[in-house]
């Protein structure tokens, strides 16, 4: 019979560790999507604005990012008999 060690934590260091990492991708896609600000606000630059950058790159790695998050707070942790 194995006992848990009530540490208060609901997750473990790994788990705390995916979700940061699944945090910094997130941050890094939505500073893809933001930014290219035209200096004239009367022109529209349709290059700009649909760049591939905002329009494939940063939600692949936001969707990149929300999986990561959801690894981190399904993942087990290893449990180790003693």
């Amino acid at each position: 019979m194995s006992e848990r060690k009530a540490t208060g934590l609901v997750f473990n260091k790994q788990n705390y560790m995916w979700m940061a990492i699944g945090a910094v991708v997130m941050i890094i896609a939505l500073l893809l999507m933001a930014g290219g600000k035209n200096p004239d606000p009367k022109v529209f630059d349709y290059k700009e604005v649909y760049s591939t950058r905002r329009i494939t790159v940063a939600p692949i790695l936001l969707m990149v990012g929300l999986i990561i998050e959801m690894y981190a707070i399904m993942r087990k942790p290893k449990t180790t008999d003693k």
